[in-house]
């Protein structure tokens, strides 16, 4: 009997591998690792991706190069492994150490990760022409690459907005970009630096010419894109203005649900929050710290011969403090104080109001 024809098995589709400027084994140690780890790393753009193996198209870790610092040799203390096979990435926020099979791997990948960084060709490595020829034709696909999107330190902020987020968020860099104010469509640089410990801010005025950007200074100068503004900024200060990157992935103020005591709905408290960076729509209004001090001290209440029943100055203090109430309304005289202190600012006062009726009535059964 002649078997059933079975249908032809098709070969499993290939993962897309994503296309890296550079990509070899590296082996990893973050701060948190006790041991190197081996992964297929790839860079990017100004991203170092990290996959379990050369076959995988989605990678498991990634570097954000755009806080980069420098780039060092180093080996492990008290090693003696050989230690050209070992360099550490230093960012702005983290240290990275890794390891490769070769001394040649270690000037690749530095190469490379300073070509797509500061947009050079490092020229003082130990480098091949034809590894140069290749981080060459890296750095005309990164400039291609960032001339196309804008970089990662523009924010669609105001002058003052700038100059409050580089004072609260010093960590974060000290160099921003921000749409100019006179409407003519190019971009505002603020920078703030610290002299002596006192602030210095500085405001700079690029134009648009065509496809240009070009810095209006003494010397005016002419990029081709926004990202190589932030690199001439950058490169003519040695490095001291640093790109602000806000950091986005975690909150900087701690907040909590409440529920509102006179409606009952649900609001977002964060009691926790200093000079927030104003709304252009919506004001903000700062609660004080502390609570005010009160100097005018209530008066004692005289000792009466016949005390009155209980229910006389319960009922009298609950109607003043109810015409109290409507006396220190929020908004009429106490629209810059807090809830808290509103409602002991009215105990206060019926407290007073109270002694004060309860020594009329005592003068009155005296006479």
């Amino acid at each position: 009997m002649a078997s059933a024809l079975s249908p032809p098995r098709l070969p499993k589709p290939k993962s897309i591998q994503p296309s890296h400027y550079y990509e070899s084994f590296l082996e990893k140690k973050g701060p948190r690792d006790r041991d190197y780890k081996k992964f297929w790393a790839g860079l990017q753009g100004l991203t170092l991706y990290f996959y379990n193996s050369n076959r995988d198209s989605q990678y498991v870790e990634k570097l954000d190069l755009r806080v980069f610092v420098k780039l060092r040799d180093e080996a492990p203390w008290g090693s003696s492994q050989d230690p050209g096979t070992h360099f550490c990435l230093v960012l702005r926020n983290q240290e990275i150490k890794f390891k490769v099979e070769s001394v040649e791997s270690r000037e690749m990948w530095k190469g490379f990760i300073v070509t797509v960084v500061e947009l050079r060709v490092p020229f003082n490595l130990t480098l091949l022409p034809g590894h140069l020829y290749m981080m060459t034709e890296a750095l005309a696909k990164e400039e291609a690459r960032r001339a196309l999107e804008m970089p990662s330190c523009f924010l669609k902020v105001s002058r003052l907005e700038a100059q409050l987020l580089l004072e609260r968020y010093p960590e974060c860099g000290n160099l921003l970009l921000r749409p100019s104010g006179d409407g003519s469509g190019g971009v505002s640089v603020t920078t703030r630096q610290a002299l002596n410990g006192t602030p210095v801010v500085r405001h700079y005025k690029v134009k648009c010419e065509g496809p240009k950007y070009v810095i209006d200074v003494e010397q005016p100068f002419s990029c081709a894109s926004l990202d190589a503004v932030v690199n001439y900024f950058v490169s003519h200060t040695n490095q001291a203005l640093v790109p602000f990157l806000l950091d986005e992935d975690y909150e900087k103020v701690i907040g909590y649900v409440e529920a509102d005591k006179e409606n009952g709905e649900s609001v977002w408290v964060a009691p926790s929050a200093i000079c927030p960076v104003p709304s252009p729509s919506r004001p903000v209004v700062q609660k004080p710290r502390k609570l005010a001090k009160f100097q005018a001290k209530p008066p004692k209440t005289p000792v009466m011969p016949k005390p009155e029943p209980k229910g006389l100055n319960s009922g009298l203090a609950k109607k003043l403090a109810v015409s109290s109430a409507q006396v220190f309304s929020p908004t009429t005289g106490l629209a810059g104080v807090t809830a808290e202190l509103e409602e002991k600012l009215q105990r206060r006062r019926a407290l007073e109001h109270a002694a004060a009726r309860t020594g009329d009535q005592q003068a009155n059964l005296q006479a």
